[in-house]
């Protein structure tokens, strides 16, 4: 499977870009996965459904099915975070998986930004960020591009990957 990522500060675009570059790479007829990395304590189930509390009771893993789709839930119970790598395998196979987050991993990335954080761009100090799509002039040395310019940043992620 082919990887790639997009990052930046808080409220930089981050999630939209991911959005429509799922929507664009899905619509030129390839197969497309995502992981999202959240750094503080997120739950996709609900107090008081079923799936929930089983969760609650100890269960290490909950898969949720229905007709439309399924869920599979694993606790960690107190062991560290797997590592990017390992959380990729348990993937299906695509063909792209893009990855929010994973500032510091090592693998390809596109960093968004936005004039309106105020913050400074991170690819001056992250190898790993080999374009920059912005939503106003950057002073940078690698390819930038309009951050609404989803088509030109997906041109550019399928090539760098060799899609």
């Amino acid at each position: 499977m082919k990887v790639y990522g997009v990052t930046g500060s808080k409220n930089c675009g981050k999630t939209g870009l991911m959005e429509r570059l799922v929507a664009e790479v899905c619509a030129r007829g390839l197969s497309v996965s995502t992981l999202k990395h959240a750094h503080h304590s997120t739950d996709v189930d609900q107090p008081g459904r079923d799936s929930y509390r089983h969760r609650q009771a100890g269960a290490r893993e909950v898969l949720l099915a229905s007709p439309h789709r399924w869920a599979l839930m694993h606790e960690l119970r107190d062991a560290p975070e797997p590592p990017l790598e390992e959380l990729l395998t348990k993937l299906s196979p695509v063909d792209l998986v893009l990855i929010e987050g994973y500032k510091s991993s090592p693998h390809p990335k596109i960093e968004a930004h936005r004039a309106e954080t105020g913050k400074p761009l991170l690819s001056p100090a992250n190898a790993s960020v080999r374009a920059v799509a912005a939503d106003s002039a950057v002073e940078t040395t690698l390819p930038r591009f309009d951050l609404d310019d989803t088509v030109a940043i997906a041109d550019f992620i399928l090539r760098e990957v060799g899609l």
